[in-house]
């Protein structure tokens, strides 16, 4: 039986290099690539085309979320497995909307790890400890999303509970920027910079602007060293 080919995408090499030596103790799994940003793991799995992925949600630029989008829409043969450090609904709904075939708590024991890569190469969809053939996924997906809605408006693109706006003026708030800086940087009314505000904080399901940038960092959705320029 010939070996399942894996790229591994981490931002932290400690950890990254701790999942290529798991998998290389273990027969039947041929790690043929790494990357530390989503670009970087774009380009070398439209070049080396391996069987699986093993990718980091929190990437720096475009994160997991967007790379598992651009892989399933280029139709590249890969199945990717997202990882992640926080583990919660919301984020599995996206994970899945994305097209990932895979959801890990970055706390998996390695045999369960290894379980996981093994069933999404024969084509399976796993989630958490679930199983899913294609059709059961497709209808578990419909069910949960039929049941997170009501706190959905139309997503932005990539896949976070947000519109395009919306995360214009995330992003706004991210940099420290008050409302009447966010309008006229956006070209949009103070009104509508509130309205856009409480929006996103009702959809956080957060009091403040604090909790909704700790929220969408601590998600994935959007990257510190993307937004803020430090010293």
């Amino acid at each position: 039986m010939s070996e399942i080919t894996i790229v591994v995408v981490d931002d932290h090499p400690l950890f990254r290099q701790g999942v290529m030596n798991t998998l290389s103790l273990q027969g039947g799994l041929k790690v043929v690539g790494e990357a530390s940003n989503g670009k970087a793991a774009l380009s070398l799995l439209r070049n080396l085309k391996p069987e699986v992925a093993i990718v980091d949600i929190n990437l720096p630029g475009m994160n997991g979320l967007q790379v598992t989008y651009q892989v399933n829409q280029e139709k590249l043969p890969t199945r990717v497995i997202l990882l992640t450090a926080y583990d919660d609904q919301d984020q599995i709904i996206h994970a899945a909307w994305a097209g990932a075939a895979g959801y890990c708590s970055k706390d998996v024991e390695p045999s369960r790890f290894i379980w996981a890569i093994q069933q999404v190469h024969a084509g399976k969809y796993v989630i958490q400890d679930q199983v899913f053939s294609s059709s059961e996924f497709s209808s578990w997906l419909y069910d949960k999303m039929e049941k997170a809605r009501h706190s959905y408006s139309e997503p932005g693109r990539p896949f976070h509970p947000l519109s395009d706006r919306e995360m214009e003026v995330l992003i706004c708030v991210v940099k420290g920027m008050s409302n009447k800086e966010i309008a006229a940087a956006l070209e949009i009314s103070h009104q509508t910079v509130k309205n856009h505000v409480t929006s996103i904080l009702r959809k956080f399901n957060v009091e403040d602007r604090t909790q909704a940038v700790v929220y969408a960092l601590k998600h994935g959705w959007i990257s510190l060293k993307d937004h803020i320029s430090l010293p």
